[in-house]
């Protein structure tokens, strides 16, 4: 259903660096070139830079303004031409994903590495040595056989949002194929029973890092996560595995923007010198755990500097593809969400038709085997429909989703806890699926069960459902400081569609169903 790199970034929030200076241009505006104020498309995890770009504006006198977006997305970004004249740089974590995209490799001109950080597997303690692990020599193929053995579960980023993701997926899809080469469609074919076996392990999943680092936390059912190494040593307490048959590496490119000019492309020079200098190499590994690419720098204590086989990307966008198809249809453990929609007559007229707009649209994205539920509420819940993507008759189940959406009528007040009571005694059968609730509501609650009624509710829930996640869409007159507490209480996340669209933010919480 999803093809990667093909990721739509129209509504999606981009969020921008604190360390610029404010003025009243909106980020990614075409304008000429400030000189010595670089406009950067960024990866999302560079905003722990932040530190280290501050020092090279002291040094240099070189402001970075970045905005932060999920690799693949930003891809598509170039590729589409969006970025012409709104930036005059990109630093994504891998320059692979350009690559398989000549329309957006076409774009950047002169990329340099500023340092790497390779995929690896954070482990709790504990059951490292209830499996017998040797850290330094641990593989893929062990890793899959301690899942197959139900000794193993773990987390992941979602492949289709976030390179972390695509890398692991394709670091496991190489090692467990045994392709001795950039992975082919018959890879691919020869590793999916092994592969099926593998995503058996999977118990989370994110579209971003800093989210599903804190579900591993929460939750004590989990054991390891799957992730650049990087990100995994700031997350006290794992310990932390490159596996030897290989891993792909994020490379982290700087590289001018062909659409810049002269003197932009200096500044972007100038840029990726301060980077490579040894003083701020140092500075990058022991601030972020990622390794220098400069020799003489040493990788920050406790990265381990064995040699490990590294993994190439797919060869072509085709490969990629399928793989991926692959993963989001059959190799992942399957969807399960209940869509919690307030139609109170408050959301009459034009926010209605914008949430119909945005449901209708979303078919397009749901994965084969996903079950779908909407519970649109007023009062009280008006009406609960059920629908399967049936992977044999996908149609049957998207065409209900739509007549549904289309049904939906806006009146009565607003029951928000009342009817996210319902949507939990609804998900009461356990089922060996990604289970979540998505609430959105365009305002705050007036009749029903109240926060504290829900606070007492959720607390008295137990094993699964009580990890159920809600994530909380902000839209129209809704109360901020209540969908936080949902989502806090919950182990969710705020998507603010305020900023935004309401497409946008329905489209981004794909990542963590």
């Amino acid at each position: 259903m999803r093809r990667l790199l093909a990721l739509a970034v129209a509504g999606l929030t981009l969020l921008t660096a604190c360390t610029t200076a404010r003025d009243d241009e909106p980020d990614g505006a075409a304008r000429a070139y400030r000189p010595g104020t670089l406009r950067v498309l960024a990866s999302s995890e560079l905003s722990d830079m932040t530190p280290v770009l501050d020092r090279i504006r002291e040094d240099t006198g070189i402001t970075v303004r970045p905005t932060y977006l999920g690799t693949l997305d930003a891809v598509d970004l170039l590729a589409r031409g969006r970025a012409d004249g709104a930036y005059d740089a990109v630093w994504l974590s891998s320059g692979d994903c350009l690559r398989l995209r000549p329309e957006a490799a076409e774009k950047v001109v002169s990329e340099t590495s500023v340092m790497s950080s390779p995929v690896a597997i954070g482990v709790r303690p504990a059951t490292v040595e209830a499996l017998g692990w040797q850290p330094g020599k641990v593989t893929w193929s062990q890793v899959e056989r301690a899942v197959r053995a139900g000794d193993l579960t773990y987390g992941m980023t979602d492949p289709a949002r976030s390179n972390s993701g695509f890398s692991t997926l394709v670091s496991v899809a190489s090692a467990l194929s045994g392709a001795q080469s950039a992975l082919t469609d018959a890879d691919v074919r020869r590793a999916t029973p092994r592969l099926k076996e593998f995503f058996r392990g999977q118990k989370l999943t994110s579209g971003s890092s800093g989210w599903l680092a804190s579900a591993y936390s929460r939750r004590g059912d989990v054991d390891a996560l799957l992730n650049y190494e990087s990100v995994l040593k700031g997350i006290p307490g794992l310990t932390v595995i490159r596996p030897g048959d290989g891993v792909v590496t994020a490379d982290y490119p700087l590289a001018s923007l062909a659409s810049a000019g002269a003197e932009a492309r200096e500044d972007v020079r100038r840029l990726t010198e301060a980077l490579r200098s040894p003083e701020v190499q140092r500075a990058i590994t022991d601030r972020t755990h990622r390794r220098p690419v400069v020799a003489s720098v040493r990788p920050a204590p406790g990265l381990d500097t064995a040699r490990r086989r590294e993994l190439p990307f797919p060869g072509s966008r085709s490969v990629a593809d399928g793989l991926l198809d692959s993963y989001e249809n059959e190799l992942r453990r399957p969807s399960r969400t209940v869509y919690v929609l307030d139609t109170s007559g408050s959301m009459e007229g034009d926010r209605l038709a914008r949430l119909k707009t945005a449901l209708t649209g979303l078919t397009g994205d749901f994965r084969e085997r996903e079950e779908v539920t909407l519970m649109p509420f007023g009062s009280d819940v008006k009406s609960v429909r059920t629908h399967v993507v049936d992977p044999r008759d996908p149609r049957t189940g998207l065409d209900g989703i739509r007549r549904d959406t289309e049904a939906l009528d806006a009146e009565g007040d607003t029951a928000v806890y009342t009817s996210l009571e319902k949507a939990y005694d609804h998900l009461r059968t356990d089922r060996d699926t990604f289970t979540s609730i998505v609430l959105m509501t365009d305002g705050e609650n007036t009749t029903g069960a109240t926060a504290r009624d829900f606070g007492a509710f959720h607390g008295s829930l137990s094993g699964a459902r009580k990890e159920i996640p809600v994530f909380t869409v902000l839209f129209g007159d809704s109360d901020r400081a209540e969908l936080e507490h949902i989502a806090d209480l919950t182990g969710g996340r705020l998507f603010d569609a305020r900023k935004g669209s309401l497409d946008g933010a329905f489209e981004e919480i794909r990542g963590y169903q």
